[in-house]
This record gives C-alpha cells, structure tokens and sequence, in this order.
C-alpha cells in the first residue's frame, strides 16, 4: 500500500517533468531534476508540493535554512582561528639566567679626558654665559678644569657645529634666538621641535640643525630645562668622538672586570672575574655579563631565596664620572635569557650606592601559536630583516636593525648606538657632515611609522620573562661602616689609591622567590577533525544532508549548469550564423521567371507539412459508375425471364 502511491507519483512525475540529468536542455529543467534526486528533503519539497503556498513556503524555508549553514560555519570557522590559553606552574630547578652588569659611568674620566677636553671647554663656557656657571669647589675638579686647553680649531669648535641658542619666542616657523657666546639675537625661519614640556619663551634653550645641502632647512630643537639641552648637544658630540676611537682602545680606559666587581658569591660559593664575560655597550662602556652562554656550563638554582642567589658589591667610582655625561651615580644591570641581546639602556634597573638591592626574581615562559592563528615568528628567519645583533631574533633587535639599515641607505652611515652593518662606516663630523640632522629626521619618521619597520617587525612566538620584587636597605649600616669597608679596601689592596668610602660600592642580591616555572601556553580551541564534525552536524541539522551532497551542489550549481548554459549560447551563436549565410544565400541567388505554380507554394514560402494541409481541394470530377458484377455471372439457358437493363442501371447507381 506504501509502494503504490508512491510510484504513481513517480511515474506521474517523469510523465509531466523533463527530467534529462545534467544533459537538460534548459538551467530550468536541471533545477528540476536536481530537486527530484537530491537527499535534501527541502528542494525536493518545492517541486512534489501542491499549490503554489506550500511551494512559497518550502522555499523561504529552504533558504533559512541555507542562511543559517552558512551563518553557523562561518561562526565555527572563526572560533577555528581562536586559542586558548592555559597555565601550568611545576616546582623544578631552574637555569639562572644571564646578569649583566655596568657602570652608568662609561669610561674612566681621567683616560678618556685628553679625547674630550676641547668639548669640556666649550661645556663649560657655554654653562657660564647662561646661568653664570663657576668651577666646582672639589680641588681636583678645579684643577681638571682650568687645565684643560681652549680648543678652538675648525674640527674642535663644537658650539660653531651645532649651535646653541636661548629661545625668547617663537612665532609659528619665526623664532627670536641669541646665541650663547655672542648674545647676538636674531630672528630665523626654522622647524621647532620641542624636545621636553614647552615652557614660556625666554627659558628655553635649545640647539639648531641644518642639512648642509639646503640652508633653508632647519630646525631648532628645545628643551624646557638647559640641563637636558646641555647632556643632550654633549651626548652628540660625545657619539662623534667614540666613533673614531679604536674599540681596544675604549675598552682599555673603561673598568675592568676585577675593578667593577669586588665581591662575589653565588649559592653560597665564591665566584670571581672568570665567572664574568666582557661585554661592550657603546654607552656604557665595558659591562660584564655573569653566566653567559660563552661559559662552559651554566649554573642552576638547587632551591630559592637569597641565600642560593648572586651577591656581587660593586665599586662604582664616582670620583671617575664624567660630570656632563651622566648625572646619576650607581650600576645598571639587566637580567636576559643566554641568547638574548641585552638592551640596558632601554629595560635595565638601576643600582643605588650606599645601598643593598635584592631582586626576587619569578619565570614565566610564555609560547604563543603561530600562523594562522597569530603573526609571530619562530625564529625570524621569515622576516625581511637581517640580524645585526648576532643573538637570538626578538622584536626589539628586529627593530633596530631595520633603523640601522635605513641609517645607512639614508644618511651614508651608521649610527653609533647599533652594530656596525658589513661595508659600512660610524656616523662623525668629519666624514659625514650632515648626520645629525639626517639622523634626527630619519628617527622622527621612525617614531611616526613612517619607515615600515614596525610593520615588517613581528613578536616572537616563545619568550622568557623575569618579573622582579624590589627592596632595599642601607649598606653599609652605620655600626658596620667603618670595618666593613676598612677590610674591602684592604683586600683590594694596590688596585686602589684611595680609600673607599659607602658612596663608591652599591651591593646586589638577586635570586628566584621560589622554584616554580610558570608556562603559558596557547593551544587550538578546535582542532581540524572537530571542525568538519560541526561542519557536518550543521548540514545535516538544518539541510539533512552530507558532505557527498554539497560535492553533488558544487557538480549541478558550478559544472553542469556552466555547460547547459555554454550549450544554449552555443545553438543561439549556431542559429544566428546559419540565418546569416542563409541571407547571404539569398542576395547572392539570381533571379528566373517564375512559372505558374500553386499560390500556396511560391519561393518565399516553401511547402511544409502544415502548409500543405492547408491547400484548397481540388474541383470535384464525375465518377465513372461501378461494373455491373451480375452481367458477369453465367446464366442457365432453362430460365428464361425478360431482362430490363434499365431499371438494374438504377438500382446500382442508387
């Protein structure tokens, strides 16, 4: 009873529809014979519905729900590309890390002053026109002082380099100067930019620079405090000098590794200037890095706290500062993974004088996904960027190796603060006269994201950090003083001349809290195989189909119908030129005299199997009467009876 409905529906169906498959005629009579053999129930309900509201309504019914496959997949594709993140602490030994550590003095001032003390003479002359300035009490200083040469040469004469100025007022590009040694005022077309908190005119100082190619193209750099515009015109030429310095030579005149550390101990044991790699920053001078990776084997942590970590006492040697290059006394040190670039000046911590610092330290490994899920790298070697550091590739080396680069395609050459490029040359006057005022301008487009380096640069997908519990406490205390430091300057012996005092040692203590490495980690929210599952549980909740019918919706949607439809145009292009040589048949035909033929049948009308039933009838003509089949038969020569050939004319005729 089930059977026989159904297949007079069937055979009804393939009565009234054209269903040819793929080889259809026509994009309508494909749709039809995919909805009559499709597993999607919906499509097959537009055609088997009766009534034209029910098949309205199978098709809005349809196409919700095809909008909410795609709706679902597309939110399933989405939380595809989405991590999750889990945190794992496990209480192991840990690898203590690489502590480097520097003077925030670079160079010992009494070597490094015969290269400096034409700049010292124009430092100090300049600080006397401004603010009146007179020579420090110390007697060494003073001597320091007035010893030094005025040095005024051509390639000495650093106020005549790089101008300074004291600002009295600024009129958009138009601003009121007067130079420092002359008090000349003058009014000068010039950029400002101002370098600190703008203050009122009048107390603001400042220096001026120009490109050497274009004397109209200047500008004037101010600063709110001439503290800051004094270091800051002091650290340029400073730069200048260093670069034309040889690299033994400047590490000859700053500290040693047995001057810098007088004390030390790690995990209770001692440890000493072998313990210690040399490491030269080009503003800090020498510094020295204690478990580097060029160490044969490198030290671990048994368990936490202070008594497992480092103490060094360093000697800070204030006596040696050069007072215009730094203002702050003490040691910068930073704490790095083994292959990492230590970058001091931007991520070190100071150290005090006088005082006791213990760094408490806690890891924390953190790994991101890579690509598709984020944009990191690996290792950086799929960024467009070469490593100028010789260390393990990190944002910040990728950053400024591409600055470095732009500083010598730019400006010519290398600046001093980045390693040196193969085939190039360090920034100086001499050389490259210009720059300063290049480099100030590439570094402002820098800091704007102008030079793509920001872009190009990608984070790293796994890094090590260290977060730090600061204190600290007075050191010497003030019973402890005098011993304390009568028996260091003992120990050091003929290494020193003086003796020490609480303001030239600061000591350092830095250990980790506890033994608990702490990792984050990203991981897939979904994997591959859960996202063809949920693919596939949308399918069939909302279409009660399968994988095999969108294969079979790309094959009738995409293949065949691009051939029904390829197929149309193609009899419509073969029509057109058959009617077009059938007119040019016709132009070319000459023309004869027509004879007198059926005026139904001419040349422009040729006969056809309609036209021909449409003929007129021909005339009707007499027919001929039927034989007499009696006059055909043998008669009996007994019967004799009269014959009237007449009246048997008649009744055969009727």
């Amino acid at each position: 009873m089930s059977n026989g409905p159904k297949k007079k529906l069937t055979q009804k169906l393939k009565k009234t529809l054209p269903v040819t498959g793929p080889q259809a005629p026509s994009l309508y009579e494909l749709m039809q014979w995919y909805c009559l053999t499709t597993n999607t129930h919906g499509c097959r309900r537009i055609v088997v519905s009766k009534g034209r509201l029910r098949k309205w309504i199978w098709i809005v019914l349809t196409l919700i729900a095809v909008a909410l496959i795609f709706w679902q997949c597309a939110l399933l594709l989405m939380s595809f590309y989405s991590v999750s993140v889990s945190i794992t602490v496990n209480y192991q030994k840990l690898t203590f890390p690489a502590v480097t550590i520097c003077n925030m003095n670079p160079y010992k001032y009494s070597r490094i002053q015969q290269y400096v003390s034409g700049l010292e003479t124009q430092t100090v002359q300049a600080l006397k026109e401004i603010y009146g300035f007179s020579e420090e009490s110390s007697a060494r200083r003073r001597r320091d002082v007035e010893s030094l040469p005025d040095v005024r040469t051509p390639e000495h004469d650093y106020l005549s380099q790089i101008q300074l100025f004291v600002v009295k007022s600024v009129h958009g590009d138009e601003v009121d100067t007067e130079e420092i040694l002359t008090r000349k005022r003058s009014r000068m077309s010039a950029r400002v930019d101002h370098r600190s908190t703008e203050t009122s005119p009048g107390n603001m100082v400042g220096y001026k620079l120009c490109n050497p190619n274009n004397s109209s193209d200047c500008t004037i750099f101010t600063f709110s405090s001439a503290i800051n515009a004094i270091q800051e015109w002091y650290r340029l030429h400073y730069m200048d000098i260093l670069s034309k310095i040889p690299m033994e030579e400047k590490i000859a005149m700053g500290y040693s590794a047995d001057e810098l550390l007088i004390n030390c101990f790690f995990d209770g044991k001692p440890c000493d200037a072998r313990n210690f790699t040399l490491f030269h920053h080009s503003l800090y001078g020498n510094c020295y890095t204690f478990n580097d990776a060029q160490q044969d084997q490198l030290v671990e942590s048994s368990m936490g706290g202070a008594e497992s970590g480092l103490n060094v006492v360093i000697y800070i040697d204030e006596d040696e500062y050069n007072p215009y290059l730094v203002t702050a006394a003490g040691a910068k040190i930073i704490v790095h993974d083994q292959a990492d670039f230590p970058f001091i000046e931007e991520s070190g911590t100071e150290i005090e004088t006088a005082m006791e610092t213990s760094l408490g330290m806690l890891l924390t490994n953190s790994t991101k996904l890579s690509s598709p899920y984020s944009d990191c790298t690996i290792d950086g070697s799929d960024v467009p960027v070469q490593n100028l550091y010789n260390k393990n590739y990190t944002y910040q080396i990728c950053l400024y190796s591409c600055f470095q680069k732009q500083m010598v395609e730019t400006c010519g050459c290398a600046h001093y603060d980045q390693p040196l490029p193969d085939g190039a040359k360090y920034c100086n006057n001499d050389e490259f006269p210009g720059w300063i005022y290049c480099y100030f301008k590439l570094h402002k487009r820098f800091v704007q994201e102008e030079l793509g380096c920001q872009s190009t640069c990608r984070e790293t997908c796994s890094f090590k950090e260290w977060t730090f519990t600061r204190s600290v406490a007075r050191w010497p205390s003030k019973n402890s003083e005098d011993w304390t430091l009568r028996v260091l300057s003992w120990e050091l012996g003929s290494k020193l001349e003086k003796t020490l005092t609480k303001n030239d040692l600061a000591n350092l203590n830095i250990f980790y809290q506890d033994l608990n490495l702490r990792t984050i980690a990203e991981s897939p929210s979904s994997s591959l195989p859960n996202l063809l599952a949920n693919f596939g549980g949308q399918l069939g909740l909302w279409m009660s189909c399968s994988m095999v019918c969108v294969l079979e919706i790309v094959e009738i949607f995409l293949i065949d119908s691009f051939w029904v439809v390829l197929r149309e145009q193609w009899e419509k292009f073969r029509k057109w030129l058959k009617n077009g040589q059938q007119e040019e048949d016709a132009e070319q035909r000459p023309q004869t005299i027509t004879g007198r033929d059926n005026p139904c049948l001419t040349e422009e009308d040729p006969p056809t199997f309609n036209s021909a039933l449409q003929l007129p009838h021909a005339a009707e003509v007499p027919r001929t009467p039927p034989p007499l089949y009696r006059s055909l038969h043998i008669r009996s020569d007994f019967i004799e009876q009269p014959t009237n050939f007449h009246n048997e004319i008649e009744i055969e005729q009727m």
